[in-house]
């Protein structure tokens, strides 16, 4: 696994900055920049939007921007704030503005930076001490259903909590939560009076046992900087100069933040692509970055399309997927332009069922790992996390290694908080420490340290919890070998030090074995090998994307999953689920055109136009977006349009021919008279006969599937999805599928 923006927390061992000693001088820090990238390092008065495609270098734009403006002294180390998204990104960009000679910036999160300055002024604007911070929200709204006895089971759980999380990124407050969602087009996981209730009280919990969460960081600092113009005063007259990566994922909380810290001024950089805006059920929105020039007139307006990351084959795959996008976003599309020699086509496969795809994607990676590409250099990538286990397995048969991406967080595993406890004691005791007995280096000590944690010189059999933490001591042992590696005299509390600076950051270290990763989790890095799996209808775009937003939202998904290769690609679906089911799916619609064999779809020839830079003037605000007309239901049957509602259900007219399973159908009347009779309600509150009937024509052999038939809504299949399925194959439905 390797980090878009690489890694430089020690110097030559990871693919960092070129540079061993810092540059000369202001001008040295341009050298090897393109003449975009030059243009970003040197426009440092006034407002700056970057707009850079993937792997365009925007990380090494903005980090040179920074580090020239202080070695030409035009900028004060401590009044630059960057900003970025997590604490990763944050630790990689102070480590390359070391190497350039800028120590003492601060590149922080947003919520980090925001904490710091609560916990300082907190005592001046509130008195006494900041309330405690909760790192997980969820036994809270666990607490608040249970005052307000509503049962939520864990799905429901989950999905509750993120919409309270929307609701206060977005500065939504209970009482309008049901008309912002309806007018956001949010699908609520209860009623959303429900939800509204659920919100207040758990922000009632929160105020009755003096703890924050981790939204409150944000809101507090904004209102604390809004009421209190003195504070906001003295945090402006501290920073100077603003630096926000990713800003096409702002929140409006961290927007308003932005704006509170910015006062009147207008010395601010952004760079984002709204081309890879993923993170939009969390709040997330582009439209600060395509506003950008219409709020700030005089802007310098600079695009980043030379593609360093991807050969010429892959870049062309991305820059078709995004050619049939609609949407704001697509208008202001990269079209990206490889400067890599070229490589293979990418690979198009298709399987019978999901855990043929598996074995094949399994067989192939072997075959790599044989042929001497690093395992830690593949990747196979998923959309939802339910699908790693196949792999994991698969994996594990062939013997392939491989490390899950968005798991526990590295520094937080037992195994690992204890293998730096022991190297830590091992450090400070020296050659007093019969551990280190014969341990003649750097690399060698670490292993005799962990060898009493369980690391081995060869990993042990199979998969599963032993062969995870062999995994992280391993990853240990080889950030001990590039360690020496880049810095030869260097000691073992050196390493210890390093390994507390990459915990504060959460800079794990690579784990040489195949990352697996959901899309989203593998947004920011980057492997030579990614196999992209499960790309068939129902599953990109997933079941439930059913608006255009949300449609061109899973496109820009599979885009960012695209853009993760530097060489090879390989893409592959399943026809379905498992071995021996009807072969019903197809390939994703946006492969259209774009796989060998498939029909083509004219592409758009409007977008963000070639690199290169627009200086400011006043312009008008963007137009507004074109809406795209539904596609009209049809029968199934006779390719009749369908108006009346129960037909639409059904898929097909009323007197076309039906396929129904008479005997799931009644069975599955059965089932629903016993869910209604325990939940006290109407027989149709459950389903209603149009839509068993629906069920019981197609069948459905996967979750997919089932979401797809009208009249199964996001609540009901998570609430009876599971028994449905099961009726269907011909087992017996599950007994809790009521709760809630």
């Amino acid at each position: 696994m390797t980090a878009a923006t690489h890694s430089t927390l020690f110097p030559q061992g990871s693919g960092g900055s070129p540079y061993s000693v810092p540059p000369s001088g202001a001008d040295a820090v341009l050298e090897g920049l393109d003449p975009e990238q030059r243009e970003v390092a040197t426009a440092l008065r006034g407002p700056v939007c970057v707009l850079a495609g993937a792997g365009t270098g925007k990380t090494r734009a903005i980090t040179h921007r920074i580090a020239y403006g202080v070695r030409a002294g035009i900028l004060q180390p401590s009044s630059v704030l960057a900003v970025t998204f997590t604490n990763r990104a944050a630790g990689e960009m102070r480590g390359r503005l070391r190497q350039l000679g800028a120590a003492g910036v601060q590149a922080r999160t947003f919520h980090s930076a925001a904490l710091r300055q609560l916990q300082y002024f907190w005592p001046k604007a509130i008195g006494g001490a900041l309330p405690r911070l909760v790192d997980r929200k969820i036994q809270l709204v666990a607490d608040a259903a249970a005052a307000c006895r509503i049962r939520l089971d864990r799905g429901e759980l989950r999905d509750v909590t993120a919409e309270i999380e929307w609701s206060k990124v977005t500065q939504t407050v209970p009482g309008d939560y049901a008309a912002a969602a309806a007018k956001a087009g949010r699908e609520a996981p209860r009623d959303p009076a429900e939800v509204a209730q659920l919100y207040s009280v758990y922000e009632e919990l929160k105020r009755d046992r003096s703890v924050i969460d981790f939204e409150d960081v944000l809101l507090l600092t904004v209102a604390i900087l809004q009421d209190r113009h003195d504070i906001a005063e003295q945090v402006r007259a501290q920073y100077q100069h603003f630096v926000v990566d990713e800003y096409q994922d702002v929140s409006p909380l961290q927007q308003r933040l932005l704006e509170l810290w910015l006062g009147e001024r207008d010395n601010l950089c952004v760079v984002g692509d709204a081309s890879q805006t993923i993170y939009s059920f969390t709040g997330a929105t582009p439209d600060h970055l395509l506003d950008f020039r219409a709020r700030h007139p005089a802007a310098t307006v600079v695009k980043l399309v030379r593609d360093y990351r991807s050969t010429p084959q892959v870049v062309h795959l991305a820059n078709g997927l995004l050619a049939q996008a609609r949407g704001r976003a697509a208008d202001h599309r990269l079209e990206l332009v490889s400067q890599r020699t070229a490589g293979p086509e990418p690979v198009y496969t298709e399987y019978t069922d999901e855990p043929a795809e598996a074995e094949g994607a399994a067989r192939r990676i072997r075959e790599l790992v044989d042929a001497g590409v690093p395992a830690s250099e593949i990747a196979v990538l998923f959309r939802t996390n339910s699908q790693s286990e196949t792999y994991e397995q698969a994996l594990a048969d062939a013997g392939v290694p491989y490390q899950l991406r968005g798991a526990e967080r590295f520094f937080d595993r037992p195994e690992v908080r204890r293998a730096i406890v022991n190297l830590r004691a091992a450090a400070r005791f020296g050659g007093n420490d019969a551990a280190l007995d014969g341990a003649v280096d750097l690399p060698s000590q670490v292993r005799a340290v962990l060898s009493g944690e369980g690391w081995t010189p060869q990993p042990p059999a199979g998969s599963g919890a032993v062969r995870e933490r062999w995994e992280s001591l391993a990853a240990l042992v080889n950030l001990a070998q590039d360690f020496i590696a880049a810095r030869p005299d260097t000691t073992l509390a050196d390493l210890v030090a390093e390994l507390d600076e990459r915990a504060g950051a959460q800079h794990a270290p690579t784990v040489q074995g195949v990352t697996l990763a959901s899309l989203h989790s593998a947004k920011g890095l980057e492997w030579d090998v990614v196999f992209l799996v499960g790309v068939a209808e129902g599953m990109m775009p997933i079941t439930y994307a059913r608006t255009d937003e949300q449609i061109e939202e899973e496109r820009r998904l599979l885009y960012v999953g695209v853009t993760r290769a530097r060489e090879r690609l390989h893409v592959s679906w399943a026809l379905s689920r498992s071995p021996g089911s009807r072969p019903n799916r197809r390939p994703s619609r946006f492969l259209d055109g774009l796989r060998p064999g498939s029909t083509s779809t004219a592409a758009r020839t409007s977008g963000g136009g070639p690199g290169g830079v627009e200086r400011g003037h006043t312009s008008r605000a963007d137009a507004a977006p074109r809406r795209t007309q539904r596609v009209p239901a049809r029968c199934r049957v006779c390719g009749r349009t369908l108006t009346d509602a129960g037909e639409m259900k059904l898929m097909r007219c009323e007197e076309c021919p039906s396929d129904m399973d008479e005997g799931l159908y009644e069975r599955l009347r059965e089932w629903r008279a016993g869910q209604a009779r325990r939940s006290g309600q109407p027989a149709f509150c459950v389903f209603t006969d149009k839509t068993l009937m629906a069920i019981a024509e197609s069948v459905p052999d996967d979750e997919g599937e089932l979401a797809r038939i009208p009249g199964v809504g996001v609540r009901k299949f998570n609430r009876y999805g599971a028994d449905v399925l099961a009726i269907c194959a011909g087992r017996e439905a599950g007994d809790d599928a009521d709760d809630g």
